[in-house]
């Protein structure tokens, strides 16, 4: 979110028109009866040719119209990750067409913008159906109809009548971890004690902590054994921000039972969290010690009761990247 909104955290909005695409699977309102035939079956999977690597935008060709009347599923690339089960998150890059008019809808890789994706009723069955049982690394095709991708409605905001079928080609480009996972780390006399209820982080007690420096400080807690994050990438985390000698967190996603994604070192969060995330290695869990510069300068952020001279420490954990 952008730094003067409500939740202080530097956590992103899902973004329109994705967010409808995935997420409003079931939708009863009435939509656009042009496009394709109705449960006629023309042509499938087979009249479509995809190119390129897990990693890069697809390059789709179709040979004439795709039309089914039930979702069609093909595992073009086969990954070397974990297995994907029901209830796991995963970072996903997708490319969506339209089966009717031949012509792409969406791709995230334009933007470097994976999606965050709960393998569970909050996106649709084909969705569901595509990704479970795969490997990350994988890279699917699907064909189905639009009302079973995105309920009655079809999903206008793509272009996609109700009568369309829709192609997706969806890449598992990365799993998300339960918890940190690495070398512990001790902490440096400078940060405070992390309270923890049920081993996660529910706040700081900052008695016998020293005062902030005017300077970032990081403190690396549990140092990763996973790639190194890079500049533009999508990060989901885990993190708890409290100011210095505060009594209370301001905002955690920890109590929400959910991590967060956004892209890192371009802006979208405070300065401190791009300077401080990247090239950290997923896994890690890191404190930082963030001066009003860095975080939401002298204006603060009077919804959240940070003040412009307030110091912010969060302890992160880095999940995954993509």
């Amino acid at each position: 979110m952008p730094r003067s909104t409500r939740r202080p955290a530097p956590a992103r909005a899902l973004a329109a028109p994705l967010l409808i695409a995935l997420l409003t699977a079931g939708l009863t309102a009435c939509g656009d009866d042009t496009g394709g035939d109705d449960g006629v079956d023309g042509a499938g999977l087979e009249s479509l040719t995809v190119e390129g690597e897990v990693g890069s935008s697809p390059e789709v060709t179709f040979d004439g119209q795709v039309s089914v009347s039930k979702t069609e599923t093909e595992t073009l690339v086969e990954g070397e990750g974990e297995e994907v089960e029901e209830g796991d998150q995963v970072l996903t890059h997708l490319w969506i067409g339209n089966g009717f008019s031949q012509r792409e809808a969406l791709d995230t890789y334009k933007d470097k913008k994976p999606e965050l994706l709960t393998v569970d009723d909050s996106v649709s069955k084909v969705f569901q159906t595509a990704m479970e049982g795969q490997a990350i690394g994988s890279r699917v095709l699907v064909a189905a109809p639009a009302d079973d991708a995105f309920g009655e409605a079809g999903n206008p905001a793509l272009g996609i009548a109700n009568k369309d079928t829709v192609v997706f080609v969806i890449d598992l480009v990365s799993d998300v971890l339960d918890a940190p996972e690495g070398t512990d780390k001790d902490a440096p006399d400078w940060t405070p004690a992390i309270v923890e209820e049920d081993d996660l982080p529910t706040g700081f007690d900052f008695e016998g902590t020293p005062e902030p420096a005017d300077r970032l400080r990081i403190a690396p807690l549990v140092q990763g054994d996973g790639a190194q994050v890079e500049k533009g990438q999508t990060i989901v985390v885990d993190y708890l921000g409290q100011v210095y000698d505060g009594k209370a967190p301001f905002d955690a996603s920890y109590s929400r039972g959910e991590p967060t994604s956004f892209q890192i070192g371009t802006g979208k969060v405070i300065k401190g969290w791009d300077q401080a995330l990247v090239g950290r290695a997923v896994g890690s869990r890191v404190l930082l010690s963030i001066p009003p510069d860095l975080g939401y300068g002298a204006e603060g952020n009077k919804d959240a009761g940070i003040k412009g001279t307030d110091t912010l420490y969060f302890v992160i954990d880095i999940l995954a990247a993509g």
